[in-house]
């Protein structure tokens, strides 16, 4: 047989010994996907062969390992012909070779590296994550589950502070970094029960009311990042936040009293309408009659004001919203209010926006108190006073639980007890007028918005 000339084409359809000058020649006709020269050194090495192209004029030469493993054709690229030689892609093929006749299959321990590779990389990732960027993690995540006030509660706990303000800042002209805000700068790995510990320590002294409140949120907050799978590895197995020192070093929460007793409501309201802000003095006595808690009705809208039906819908944490009866009094005492803006309780401060709520009048309820003559009466507590004084007048519990918003508390509460909107109101107007009666202000339903006054007790 002639041997073949240096520029002919290598034979396809034999095993050859693989040379530098053969695997030149080799080229792949255009009507081929691809073609293969197989070694007769190597068994399963081969050069594949690809037509040329806008991208690679040439075609692309490269080394890849061809076997059957039960039944199955393996094929594993080596590499490229320029960046491999001939005794590489040899050695490289004969390993590929004995782990096959082993029953390994190459496919499945490269799959097995790479995903140990990622499964490394992501290891590393969660080790240098901190605390404060799975924290907004959490928040975006539980943003469907929230109202929008139990998100800006959490976001408050990890504020900064140090921005400049009038009200809220203790005297220090800036805001007041939130509980939480220590720990958002270290590692979630760092998280740990001594460094909570400590952290509890420290804030338990100058302010273990929201110190409590924030530890609470810190354990909710561990669970669910025990829950995923890209932070789990960087916790141990059980909660940190859930510690005994943890927990007495912040101390247990009092249980408050402070409520208006039936004696006490004429001076109350007296003091309260006194308030040159109608608005605030509006919005405090809408605590009252409504048994709401104090952000609930801040965040009423003229939108949530159902004249027709005399209505009230309220945004609540429990059921996500709810609606009272909007009572005649409060009825007009809302609809005296200016309409600045959207809310039903605006604000009048030159230095917020259009759009803002009132500021929640603390500083004027306290002047009131004081000028009433009652002593720690929260604004809270105008929420446990609507609750207490419904005693007298003997009112269903489960009425008094839907109106301010509480959860049932039984079976039958929470599955067979449906009371419709005319059902509260009997009960709630009820309240309303023995509330006003006991204060001595006399009501006229019928009057004009605004058109109440006062009768001595």
């Amino acid at each position: 047989m002639a041997r073949p000339k240096k520029t002919d084409a290598p034979d396809l359809s034999e095993a050859q010994d693989l040379t530098a000058g053969a695997i030149e020649r080799l080229t792949c006709p255009p009507e081929k996907l691809q073609v293969f020269l197989r070694d007769s050194k190597a068994p399963g090495l081969r050069v594949r062969a690809t037509p040329a192209s806008a991208k690679n004029p040439t075609g692309v030469k490269a080394f890849v390992f061809e076997a059957k493993l039960n039944r199955q054709t393996i094929r594993r690229t080596i590499g490229d012909v320029r960046a491999w030689t001939i005794e590489a892609a040899r050695q490289e093929a004969n390993r590929l070779r004995v782990a096959l006749d082993a029953g390994t299959d190459p496919r499945e321990v490269e799959r097995q590296q790479q995903a140990a590779k990622a499964a490394s990389k992501a290891a590393a990732a969660v080790q240098a994550v901190t605390v404060g960027e799975v924290w907004n993690a959490y928040m975006e995540a539980r943003r469907p589950h929230w109202g929008v006030r139990h998100h800006a509660d959490h976001a408050k706990l990890v504020q900064a502070g140090g921005v400049p303000a009038k009200r809220g800042t203790k005297g220090k002209g800036v805001t007041v970094a939130g509980p939480l805000h220590p720990l958002m700068a270290l590692p979630l790995r760092d998280l740990s029960a001594p460094t909570i510990e400590a952290w509890a320590a420290r804030e338990g002294k100058t302010r273990p009311t929201s110190a409590r409140l924030a530890w609470r949120c810190l354990k909710a907050f561990l669970t669910w990042c025990a829950e995923q799978p890209e932070y789990a590895p960087a916790l141990p197995s059980v909660n940190p936040a859930k510690t005994k020192k943890a927990r007495e070093a912040l101390g247990r929460a009092g249980v408050k009293q402070d409520a208006l007793l039936k004696e006490q409501l004429s001076v109350w309201f007296d003091a309260v309408r006194q308030i040159h802000n109608p608005v605030a003095a509006a919005y405090l006595q809408t605590l009252l009659l409504t048994g709401a808690r104090p952000g609930e009705v801040l965040g009423l809208r003229w939108e949530d004001v159902n004249t027709k039906w005399r209505g009230l819908t309220i945004r609540d944490k429990v059921e996500g919203e709810r609606v009272i009866p909007l009572t005649p009094f409060i009825s007009q005492l809302i609809h005296a209010l200016p309409r600045r803006n959207a809310y039903v309780f605006p604000s009048a401060s030159r230095g917020k926006e259009v759009g803002d709520t009132l500021s929640i009048p603390r500083t004027q309820h306290i002047a009131a108190c004081k000028v009433a003559g009652i002593e720690g009466l929260t604004l809270h507590g105008l929420r446990r006073s609507f609750k207490s004084l419904t005693e007298w007048l003997e009112i269903p519990a489960g009425v008094v639980a839907q109106i301010m918003g509480h959860k049932p508390s039984a079976t039958a509460e929470k599955h067979y007890t449906v009371r419709p909107l005319d059902l509260l109101r009997l009960h709630h107007e009820k309240i309303e007028a023995w509330i006003l009666e006991q204060a001595g202000v006399q009501f006229v339903a019928d009057l004009e918005p605004g058109k109440l006054a006062l009768v001595a007790g």
